[in-house]
């Protein structure tokens, strides 16, 4: 077994005991038991890894730190040694991902270890509220929302470059020419996540459900037309999305916003979301 800097590499032998600790936190762990469950812990078909800090686990099969290391590196548990050691894996090799996402905690914590090497930041949004609704919404969803179809992509994709553009401050084209996104946008449509009110051929708002767990279903990416905002379409719309994960999927809704942004929390109150967690972002 692969050890480095006490960070060892987890496998499929781990795999009981990585599903009890994301099962801790399965609304903040979504993003990571998505991943898990579809692909298990071989680095190759997760695209990533999963670290822990421990020993391999005792009788009790319990882990105590866990985090993911691919597109974003998600730290979810784990005291300040095992995110020292943490860092130390990440730094031994040159830094690949986009972003730290995670539990506000773990996020901050490690990054305290990443800094020197890593920094500056583009951007660290220290304050991001995780919310969680696992009812139906108390407000009624925008009918006019509906799933995105397959030859509906070209028109779809605008408004969701206008939307990475908003909330992560750069291009997704950027690099490829926005090929690898266009192929991620293609697949959540693909996969019945994706959602959308058109008017007269244009999207005036959207959503997807970007991870989505045997239990929680995380909804990213809402945005409403400049031209339509103000008039209620992202309450809507969202309440639309919240119905289709509760009620035609099972799954408990989550999403996490920007402290700052305050008609977004405004608006998913009134749907019924309740805080549950908090989350952080370092952007690279």
């Amino acid at each position: 077994m692969l050890r480095l800097a006490g960070a060892r590499l987890l496998d499929d032998r781990d795999y009981p005991a990585v599903r009890a600790a994301l099962a801790v936190d399965p609304v903040g762990s979504c993003m990571v038991s998505a991943r898990v469950e579809a692909a298990g812990l071989d680095p190759w078909r997760l695209g990533g890894e999963v670290w822990a800090a421990d020993s391999r686990p005792s009788r009790s099969g319990r882990i105590q730190s866990l985090c993911f290391s691919g597109p974003n590196l998600i730290p979810l548990r784990g005291n300040t040694p095992a995110l020292r050691s943490f860092a130390d894996r990440a730094l031994r090799r040159q830094r690949t991902c986009s972003s730290l996402v995670g539990p506000a905690d773990q996020v901050l914590g490690l990054w305290e270890e990443l800094a020197d090497e890593w920094g500056p930041a583009r951007e660290v949004r220290q304050d991001q509220p995780l919310l969680a609704l696992d009812g139906s919404p108390s407000r009624q969803g925008d009918p006019l929302v509906r799933p995105v179809r397959a030859d509906e992509l070209d028109r779809y994709l605008p408004a969701a470059i206008a939307m990475f553009i908003e909330e992560v401050g750069v291009d997704p084209r950027a690099g490829d020419g926005g090929a690898s996104y266009r192929a991620r946008v293609a697949e959540l449509i693909a996969g019945g996540r994706a959602f959308a009110r058109f008017e007269s051929g244009e999207v005036v708002f959207k959503a997807e459900i970007g991870a989505l767990s045997a239990t929680v279903g995380q909804i990213q990416g809402v945005w409403v037309h400049p031209d339509r905002r103000g008039h209620g379409l992202g309450t809507l719309g969202t309440a639309a999305v919240v119905s289709r994960l509760v009620r035609g999927m099972g799954r408990t809704a989550s999403l996490y916003v920007n402290s700052y942004n305050g008609p977004a929390l405004a608006a998913y109150r009134k749907i019924g979301f309740n805080q549950v967690g908090r989350y952080a972002t370092v952007l690279f």
